[in-house]
């Protein structure tokens, strides 16, 4: 496909005002006419939120540790077939990548890997020929990430924005916009970050306009755009959901020692592929799967942390995903014969979830059925006893708790035994983020056993159900989206 111009938003650190640029950007190119893919490097679900209202476009992830830096460009090319631009916004500061892992999956890394030019957004709010030092050591720290351009951020006047661009005249990067101070484009935040645009539709829509509205004021949209133009050609072709489900079912594998480290998952085994016991032959045809097969996908403001591809996924496999809201619904879609519930912030919801009893019920009613419920993170949760002393679907004898420790990082896990998504010997890379306690933290038979940061084995499988606070990233491991509309099919 041809080159899709792309910018990558960058910063020197968290707090520095990605969000603001990237999003404010997405929304000026989209009120001149342009088609804008929006982009976030990383696992974040809560940002894609309010790029997806600024482009009108679906807000995608790029995260080279859960999906491999090999999937990057095909991923982006798909997310941007049809686009006039892409703005990509990046995760903390510009280098900075999975733990002990070097520049994996940094914005540094994703830049490179999308050959895109970098625009750093630099919080100049204390400092003036500062800047400069600053500036220069992040252009150039690494010779591959080319810096295109600074956008300064938080300048507190005429007299503040001379000095600051009289400093960078000597850096030899150039000055592309300049953002004052505003509060209209502040978005609230609180445990896991920004709240989310479902739980604050009309304010955000407002923010998301400002943000627009200030960087169409502040920066020079033109240079922006013929930067992106200057982004080098990729050589790889888009990621289709429909080729990826046909041709890369996972091949089983045996259950490895916890003491072990796992292999690269991105790496496979050369030779035919085996049967698999989920219905798939050596060549990936799917054998029938999904026919007539409905999967309801939880939604709504207590359920917001889903990646697109998995949908995307699902229906490449057979299926019609049907939304539904938690909050609202009182029973599951008419005929469904699976169910997957994400992410989201159901501790924020917790009276509103207990409250409604009728699809408490109808869930725990489905689980005992035996057909298959994927559930992560949030939908672990919701299928727990209770969550802070209110009554949830009882699926699985345990109790979840708000607690003042967050748990953040990413993870290597396999997994322990079969289920509905994967057999046993599975590998996949997934992330966690929470600020919750599950007690007991698995079950008589676990989900995954974890590798870092220490070894141990989390999650429950029980009949149909797979109950996790791991997020994994369905594109790296089709065959699980696969296998679950298989499971769905025959249940």
């Amino acid at each position: 496909m041809p080159s899709v111009p792309r910018l990558v938003i960058a910063a020197p650190a968290s707090g520095s005002g990605k969000t603001t640029v990237a999003t404010g950007l997405m929304a000026a190119f989209a009120a001149r006419g342009l088609a804008v893919s929006p982009h976030k490097v990383g696992p974040d679900y809560i940002d894609p939120g309010y790029h997806t209202l600024a482009s009108g476009r679906v807000g995608r992830n790029l995260d080279a540790y859960l999906c491999g830096p090999e999937l990057i460009g095909p991923l982006f090319l798909h997310g941007a077939r049809g686009c006039d631009v892409a703005v990509v916004e990046g995760v903390m500061g510009l280098y900075d990548g999975a733990a002990k892992e070097g520049e994996l999956a940094s914005t540094a890394h994703v830049a490179k890997l999308l050959r895109a030019p970098v625009v750093l957004v630099v919080d100049a709010s204390s400092q003036s020929r500062s800047v400069a030092a600053l500036v220069h050591g992040f252009a150039s720290w690494d010779p591959q990430v080319r810096v295109g351009g600074v956008i300064l951020n938080k300048v507190a006047s005429d007299r503040h924005e001379e000095l600051l661009r009289e400093a960078l005249d000597s850096a030899g990067v150039p000055v592309l916009g300049v953002l004052r101070r505003a509060a209209q484009v502040d978005t609230p935040s609180r445990h896991l970050g920004l709240v989310p645009v479902a739980e604050r539709h009309t304010a955000a829509v407002e923010a998301v306009a400002a943000m627009g509205a200030q960087v169409e004021a502040g920066c020079d949209l033109e240079a922006l755009l013929g930067l992106a133009r200057g982004a080098g050609t990729l050589s790889c072709a888009a990621w289709d959901a429909a080729e990826v489900v046909a041709s890369s079912p996972p091949p089983p594998l045996p259950v490895p020692t916890l003491g072990a480290a796992p292999p690269d998952p991105r790496f496979r085994p050369e030779g035919p592929r085996p049967q698999t016991p989920d219905g798939l032959d050596g060549a990936g045809r799917l054998g029938g799967v999904g026919l007539g097969v409905r999967i309801a996908m939880a939604g709504g403001a207590a359920f917001t942390f889903s990646y697109a591809e998995h949908a995307e996924l699902l229906t490449a496999a057979g299926a019609t995903v049907v939304p539904f809201d938690p909050l609202r619904d009182e029973q599951l879609p008419d005929d469904t014969h699976g169910l997957v519930i994400g992410g989201g912030f159901p501790e924020v919801y917790a009276a509103e979830l207990s409250a409604n009893e009728p699809l408490r019920k109808a869930v725990a009613a489905f689980a005992r059925s035996g057909a298959p419920v994927a559930a992560e993170c949030a939908g672990l949760l919701y299928l727990c006893r209770e969550l802070d002393g209110r009554p949830m679907c009882g699926v699985l004898d345990a109790s979840a708790r708000m607690s003042e420790r967050l748990t953040l990082g990413y993870r290597d896990a396999v997994a322990v035994g079969d289920s509905s998504l994967a057999v046993a010997g599975t590998r996949m890379r997934a992330h966690e983020f929470h600020r919750t306690v599950v007690e007991p933290g698995s079950g008589t038979a676990p989900a995954w056993g974890v590798r870092s940061p220490r070894r141990l084995v989390e999650g429950f499988v029980q009949q149909g159900v797979h109950a996790s606070y791991l997020h994994t990233h369905w594109a790296a491991e089709p065959g699980v989206a696969r296998r679950f509309v298989e499971r769905c099919r025959t249940s």
